[in-house]
């Protein structure tokens, strides 16, 4: 593991605290490549207008035809957190435009991901005119073909990358489609289908469907947008920090989504004062739970839940399933250590098999892998019709979705589908093709990789450990719109270790003390002694335990000397 503290640049920083911004979030501001204050404005009204959205305007036309000669629409989504934001946000939308809409979430172990053959078999016993994807579609070749066979028309919204293929869709919104000039390309799913319903909404305003109290208010929908980008790990560049700062403002009133506030409640987090990481390691995870363990409907439900009472009915639900994911992974990723054999000098990714792990925390436990070994890792599981469903999660230097696109052109007979994104994809193989392919993808890593990728780089930030340090300053901090391409701050720092205890018999507790300042400290789920002296990379929080705050320091990692 190598720190490289991050660059500041002090025209930047005096320039936002001339604005007024707090000096230490300034200078966080100006280590993240931020120019200017109008960076970190987030109004709603900078939003890229959706009129650049290649075939937006189209579709919007094409997709109120279907709404205003009361067509039936199904809405078929993706099982993870981004799915299911997206498919409430469908749903709750068009409803505000009048449509008759429903939804289906294929269910990953029968159905497998997608716009499928068989999910439209299904579709259609609901006798739709139109079906709508969200977050998924863009390789839906066969599936679209059946349900265009069957007189049902297709609208596809979408963030993943496109094969050289397209489907014969009627419309196809994704901003990475070839030939959109979208200056965003980083939208998630439930971006996308919010940027066609603020194009339904420009269509039918410019049509003079609306008086002005009639209009829908589609902001009610922000919060679904905010919980979905978090959750699918998509790059906050200006314009989704813009749709993520909107959406935890809305939620933080209090006001906004039952479902939001009754897995907020549950998970004991105060709702006004949401971060985007209780969003990332919180609250996604408990809608998660559903497709990975069950049906995604379930969390559907809980998103578009019309009172707090069938909200919370749902969210224990989710919390239950959650628990249940939770035990699961532990026991396989116990197994999944026990079976990787890393050795630096040769090994550049991780393949591993086991007939008895569970096909919905799979891409968890390719995670967890990849951070304790920083290579490439797939995890395979069996599915229900006998094939092998891979869940793979990759390192900076390593385009996962383009090197299994080499792979499957070196042995072309032998991924069966695949898709994905650079840091996450997932394919299928046949059982007696996985050795095949972990050696074909260990050939193709080692020729992408060298030796250097192999090393984590953790990118720090300046000490901000001093006297003027106070709990106002650290909530200020963390309330901010953290995450992918825009990450939170991480600090290194020496301490001196007065006390250390073992807690929960995972966690260390300890007593810290910089430059005659003590500080709380806790390092989880790392139960081993320490030195007397520590370097430490670490975040910050306020603790508040009893109605006594201290400012607590969050150890993610100590460096040897």
């Amino acid at each position: 593991m190598h720190t490289h503290k991050r660059l500041i640049n002090n025209d930047v920083s005096e320039a936002l605290i001339k604005k007024g911004f707090h000096p230490k979030l300034a200078i966080l501001y100006a280590a993240r490549d931020i120019k200017h204050a109008s960076n970190i404005s987030y109004k709603l009204e900078d939003l890229i207008p959706p009129t650049s959205l290649l075939s937006a305007n189209s579709a919007a036309k094409f997709l109120a035809t279907h709404i205003d000669k009361e067509h039936k629409i199904i809405i078929i989504g993706d099982y993870d957190a981004d799915g299911a934001t997206a498919s409430a946000c469908g749903v709750l939308g068009l409803k505000k435009f009048g449509a008759d809409v429903s939804y289906i979430v294929p269910n990953r172990f029968k159905f497998g991901y997608g716009l499928t053959p068989e999910i439209v078999e299904l579709a259609a016993e609901q006798k739709p005119d139109l079906i709508i994807t969200v977050d998924n579609g863009i390789a839906s070749i066969e599936g679209v073909r059946n349900a265009r066979a069957k007189g049902i028309d297709v609208l596809i919204t979408d963030h993943h990358l496109p094969a050289d293929k397209l489907p014969n869709a009627n419309f196809i919104i994704n901003p990475n489609q070839p030939n959109c000039t979208f200056p965003s390309k980083n939208l998630c799913g439930v971006g996308v289908i919010f940027y066609l319903l603020l194009s339904l909404r420009a269509y039918y305003r410019n049509e003079g469907k609306f008086s002005d109290s009639s209009e829908p208010k589609l902001s009610d929908l922000l919060e679904l947008v905010c919980l979905g980008t978090v959750a699918d790990l998509v790059a906050l560049d200006f314009n989704n920090r813009i749709l993520v700062n909107a959406g935890i403002k809305k939620m933080r009133t209090g006001m906004g989504n039952y479902g939001i506030r009754a897995i907020a409640k549950l998970s004991k987090k105060n709702i006004s004062e949401i971060k985007t990481s209780d969003l990332s390691f919180s609250i996604a995870p408990k809608l998660n739970a559903a497709g990975r363990l069950a049906d995604m409907s379930l969390g559907i439900k809980c998103l578009i839940s019309e009172t707090q009472d069938e909200a919370l009915l749902y969210a224990r639900q989710l919390i239950s399933l959650n628990d249940q994911r939770r035990s699961i992974e532990t026991g396989m990723l116990e197994t999944a250590l026990d079976s990787v054999k890393v050795t630096s000098d040769i090994n550049y990714s991780i393949a591993l098999f086991n007939a008895n792990w569970h096909q919905g925390v799979i891409g968890i436990i390719a995670s967890r892998l990849k951070e304790k070994y920083y290579r490439p890792a797939i995890i395979f599981a069996k599915d229900d019709n006998g094939l092998l469903k891979g869940s793979g999660r990759s390192i900076a230097s390593f385009h996962l979705r383009d090197a299994l696109d080499l792979v499957s052109k070196e042995r072309p007979e032998m991924i069966v589908t695949f898709g994905g994104h650079a840091m996450a994809a997932g394919l299928t193989i046949r059982e007696k093709d996985f050795n095949t392919f972990a050696e074909a993808f260990e050939r193709t890593a080692s020729k992408l990789i060298s030796k250097d990728d192999l090393n984590l780089t953790i990118e720090v930030d300046n000490s901000i450990l001093d006297s003027d340090l106070d709990y106002k300053t650290v909530n200020l901090i963390n309330k901010e719109i953290w995450g992918q391409s825009f990450p939170p701050p991480l600090f290194l720092d020496e301490f001196n270790i007065i006390s250390q205890r073992t807690i929960a018999e995972k966690h260390t507790k300890f007593y810290l003390s910089k430059d005659e300042i003590n500080y709380d400290g806790i390092f989880f789920n790392n139960d081993e002694t320490q030195p007397d002296r520590i370097r430490a990379i670490y975040s910050i929080e306020v603790n508040d335990f009893n109605g006594i705050k201290s400012i607590q320091i969050i150890i993610k990692s100590i460096l040897d000397d």
